[in-house]
């Protein structure tokens, strides 16, 4: 699986102490909510990953706590 980060995702997860294997376990196994207009919400543990799929690709837009 491809992830890239948007630099605003980068900000968050080092402020919050996210790593990029937390960031993509929260990818896989979260739960999926959408939001309109094609931003997906995963939930996982203490926190959100915010992103979008483009492709093959999963790119991250922000990371926010629970």
């Amino acid at each position: 699986m491809r992830v890239t980060y948007s630099h605003h995702a980068r900000v968050q997860m080092v402020e919050r102490g996210i790593s990029e294997r937390e960031v993509t376990e929260g990818i896989q196994r979260g739960s999926k909510e959408l939001q309109k207009p094609n931003k997906i919400l995963s939930y996982y543990k203490y926190f959100c990953v915010v992103y979008k799929k483009v492709g093959d690709v999963h790119y991250v837009l922000t990371v926010k706590p629970r």
